[in-house]
């Protein structure tokens, strides 16, 4: 099925977000380009040491996570379809004197704009529900990893995404394996609720069980699979600050965020020249 439509209205909306979340205290930009990073515990932990790796960052927005990526030491690419955000990521780049590399393409057409392999690829926190399928996501990744190579992806729960945030309180209202669409528009964005952008969105809900089974079958070995009842970000409504400065539901019903960390094996026939 061909998704151009959704897709192209999915990069208009997120043009438009661009400017908007640049100046929003949510990204807190001025820190930023003074030496803040954008990690958060879940992937500073996971991804360990990473000087001197490459790394590929899926979806990269703006690419505050893949210059902070950078500054560790990792030899960095990111990847966004917004052709706003692709720009502003390479301004930030300059004015940082670092040295990531930002293309903008659709995700699943990474191989098509990216011929390198990587040692880590990484995707973060409201990625995944912007594709149809993950089958053909997942194969990237498999072509995009050199052998030893693992993806990380820590992404926030696919129950979360089961209730219509538009209205309130929410209503749960989708399936937790839809295979429709689900298309939304409303003013304002997570960033800043009160901007008067007008968000026109499509997304796809993917159960963990599809997110490690298509894994799976392109031929990655899963190292682990963790939920988490807390989230780094504030995003969704009726969420407590906990001692570590998380963000979780006072009743901990059901977790918030999820991590997978998946490893592309060495095979004697898979050696790098």
């Amino acid at each position: 099925m061909n998704y151009s439509e959704e897709f192209e209205t999915n990069r208009k909306t997120w043009n438009s977000k661009v400017a908007v979340h640049a100046e929003s205290e949510f990204y807190d930009l001025e820190n930023f380009i003074s030496g803040k990073s954008s990690l958060h515990k879940y992937e500073i932990e996971a991804l360990g040491i990473i000087s001197g790796k490459r790394l590929l960052h899926l979806q990269c927005h703006f690419g505050q996570d893949t210059l902070s990526l950078a500054r560790l030491g990792a030899k960095c690419t990111g990847v966004d379809i917004s052709d706003e955000a692709i720009k502003l990521a390479k301004q930030l780049n300059a004015e940082l004197k670092l040295d990531a590399e930002f293309v903008c393409c659709n995700v699943l057409d990474t191989s098509k704009y990216v011929s390198e392999k990587f040692d880590i690829i990484f995707t973060s926190y409201g990625t995944i529900g912007w594709l149809p399928d993950l089958k053909p996501w997942a194969q990237m990744i498999t072509e995009r990893l050199k052998p030893g190579g693992f993806l990380y992806i820590v992404e926030f729960h696919p129950i979360a995404w089961m209730f219509d945030y538009t209205v309130s309180p929410p209503e749960m209202k989708y399936g937790y394996q839809q295979k429709e669409a689900i298309y939304e528009e409303y003013e304002g964005t997570y960033a800043n609720k009160d901007s008067k952008i007008v968000s026109k969105e499509y997304g796809w809900n993917h159960s963990l069980g599809e997110v490690i089974t298509s894994l799976s079958e392109a031929g990655l070995q899963i190292e682990y699979l963790k939920e988490h009842d807390a989230s780094p970000y504030n995003i969704f409504p009726g969420l407590e600050k906990n001692r570590e400065g998380m963000f979780e539901l006072g009743n901990k019903m059901y977790p918030l965020v999820f991590e997978v960390k998946a490893i592309k094996n060495s095979t004697p026939e898979a050696v790098e020249s």
